[in-house]
C-alpha cells in the first residue's frame, strides 16, 4: 500500500506525501540556496556556516518526519511542523545578520527586487532553478535578501498549516479516537 493511501477499513489515514507540500518544496530550495550561499560567503572553518547550513536541513527533514508522524500522532506532526518553522526563524535571523554586519540593504516590501522576488515566488512548482539566479547572483545582498525571503515566506506557510493540521485535529481527532470508532464498527458489525 502506498503511504498516501488510507485503507479503507483501518484507522490510520493518509500519511506521507511529504513531496507534495509546498512547504516541503521550499524548504529544500531554502536549504540548496543555504549551502550554495554558505560555501560562498563563510569560511570553511566559521561556525556560523555549519549552523546556518543545519537549521535549513532541519527545517527540510522535520517537515518530512511531521507528515510521515501523521500517521499514528497529530500531536508529534504538530509538533515537528512547529520545529521546522523555528529552525527557519533562526535561519532567517542569520540572513539578516549577514545583511546587517555587512552593511547590505535589507529589502523592504515595496523594493523593486522584493517585488520581483514575489513575481517568482508565484511561480507554480517552483524549484531551485526558478530563484537560481537569483540565489547564486555574484551580489551577496542579492543572494542573502532572496533566501532571507524564501525563509519568511516558508514560516508564513508553516504557521498557516499548523492552523490547519490544529483544525484537523478538532474535527477528526487523534488516533486513540480513531481505534476506538474503528474497534466499536468492527464489534458492532459481528
Amino acid at each position: 500500500m502506498d503511504a498516501n493511501e488510507k485503507h479503507l477499513e483501518g484507522f490510520i489515514p493518509a500519511h506521507g506525501g511529504y513531496r507534495n507540500l509546498i512547504t516541503f518544496q521550499k524548504a529544500e530550495i531554502i536549504y540548496d540556496g543555504t549551502v550554495f550561499f554558505c560555501n560562498r560567503y563563510f569560511s570553511k572553518y566559521d561556525r556560523t556556516k555549519e549552523q546556518m547550513i543545519q537549521a535549513a536541513r532541519s527545517g527540510k527533514q522535520n517537515i518530512a518526519e511531521a507528515s510521515i508522524a501523521s500517521a499514528t500522532t497529530k500531536e508529534t506532526e504538530i509538533k515537528l511542523t512547529n520545529v521546522a518553522r523555528a529552525s527557519l526563524e533562526e535561519l532567517l535571523i542569520d540572513y539578516e545578520d549577514f545583511l546587517r554586519t555587512n552593511k547590505l540593504t535589507k529589502w523592504d516590501r515595496n523594493h523593486r527586487l522584493s517585488l520581483r522576488f514575489n513575481e517568482l515566488n508565484k511561480t507554480p512548482n517552483a524549484t531551485y532553478d526558478t530563484f537560481k539566479k537569483a540565489i547564486e547572483h555574484e551580489d551577496p545582498e542579492i543572494s542573502g535578501n532572496v533566501l532571507r525571503s524564501l525563509s519568511k515566506v516558508n514560516i508564513y506557510l508553516l504557521g498557516q498549516q499548523i492552523i490547519s493540521l490544529e483544525k484537523a485535529f478538532i474535527k477528526e481527532g487523534g488516533l486513540r479516537e480513531r481505534m476506538l470508532h474503528a474497534r466499536l464498527q468492527h464489534r458492532n458489525k459481528k
